[in-house]
């Protein structure tokens, strides 16, 4: 993939991160006048609202509303789940924060070093144009999605206009974000919602917790003799044993998307770094727009001193085609007997509905279709997991 680069207008502090300022095409949003583009899957994906918190009350929801079938957390209404443990990974660093908590929350050992991403506080979710880049006032300035809990309820929703799209926060004339919404006669109290790593938070520790794990999963890849393939949830094997390391697998996306991977190493057909970021992020969690280019930034991959995002023009996704002969074996609670029996994941997870792109601007690729395979991944990976043959 090419990276094409975007030149910088300015740098502003807004909810408290900074956020870098990239010039791009917009056009009118008739509720605020504030200037918009196009709209991704990330803020379109936002109907199920966020879990009760935002930039300064909390975090994002659970759930992916792209997916045709099961939420996260849930399970199929053909499978019913296995008791699994419920103990935390014991692969997530205690200052990598609190799972379902602020990302990054919590401190750092002494004598850690410095850490990747340390000018990232909080990251909201944003307008962002079909490649998952910001799209900006005609003042350069972010534009952060509104938030607001409906009344008697704790959930954060996306507040929209008659016509259903999204509305944005407006600024001041001094350029800070205003507490309020004013829409069709009505006022609301709006926040941004907060885009929650979790265990991908990993990403801001010391370039040699990465390069340590980097080593390792290559170490496996490497050795002579050894087959590499796909497990059903995408993962790498090798020799038929899955890398299900979340770091050893956030090293490997990394490397992939930096185009830093040894040549001599030959990745199974089917393979795509999407399944990569699912393997790294916490089975319970989400993958949006926002998590993937946040993400992309905080590694390196994305270079906020050039202005220069990676290009997801070329990168398509297709649950049909992924998913439709996809198969695991998983525990199925037979007449008081949980039985060793084989789904089809497309049918089990997605209720066999396709998903479709809501930015098709270039073609059928984006940001939000990589977001979105990633996200996939992430339920089959979390569905396995619960309901394995142990």
């Amino acid at each position: 993939m090419t990276h094409p680069t975007y030149n910088f207008n300015k740098l502003i502090i807004a909810g408290g991160t900074m956020f870098a300022m990239l010039a791009v095409p917009m056009a009118v949003n008739s509720v605020t006048g504030l200037d918009l583009g196009a709209i991704s899957s990330a803020q379109a994906a936002e109907e199920g609202g966020a879990k009760k918190g935002s930039a300064t009350k909390g975090g994002t929801k659970q759930g992916a509303a792209n997916k045709g079938g099961q939420g996260k957390g849930g399970s199929s209404n053909k499978i019913l789940r296995a008791p699994v443990d419920t103990e935390e990974d014991s692969d997530r660093p205690a200052w990598a924060g609190v799972k379902g908590g602020k990302a990054g929350g919590g401190g750092k050992p002494g004598g850690a070093g410095t850490k990747k991403g340390d000018l990232f506080g909080d990251m909201v979710i944003l307008l962002r144009d079909s490649n998952g880049v910001p799209i900006l006032t005609t003042d350069g300035l972010v534009q952060v999605v509104a938030y607001y809990y409906p009344e008697g309820s704790t959930t954060l929703v996306p507040l929209k206009d008659a016509s259903g799209n999204l509305v944005v926060i407006p600024y001041n004339a001094e350029g800070d974000l205003l507490p309020t919404v004013t829409l069709d006669g009505k006022t609301y109290d709006v926040v941004g919602a907060e885009v929650d790593l979790g265990r991908l938070s990993v990403a801001r520790a010391p370039e040699k917790v990465l390069q340590h794990s980097l080593d390792e999963a290559l170490s496996k890849l490497t050795a002579t003799g050894v087959v590499i393939g796909l497990d059903a949830a995408g993962r790498l094997t090798v020799n038929g044993v899955a890398i299900d390391s979340p770091l050893e697998n956030l090293a490997l996306y990394d490397a992939y998307m930096t185009g830093t991977l040894p040549s001599t190493l030959t990745l199974p057909t089917g393979f795509t770094p999407a399944s990569l970021l699912a393997a790294a992020a916490d089975k319970t969690g989400d993958i949006k727009i926002d998590t993937v280019v946040y993400m992309n930034s905080i590694l390196g991959i994305n270079n906020l001193t050039t202005g220069t995002y990676y290009n997801f023009d070329t990168y398509n996704y297709d649950r049909y085609t992924t998913w439709k002969d996809a198969t695991a074996t998983v525990l199925v609670l037979k007449d008081g007997v949980y039985v060793p029996t084989v789904v089809n994941l497309y049918e089990t997870l997605f209720n066999s509905t396709n998903w479709i792109d809501p930015t098709p601007t270039v073609g059928d690729a984006g940001a939000d279709d990589f977001a979105t395979a990633a996200d996939d991944y992430l339920t089959v990976i979390q569905f396995i997991h619960d309901n394995a043959v142990r």
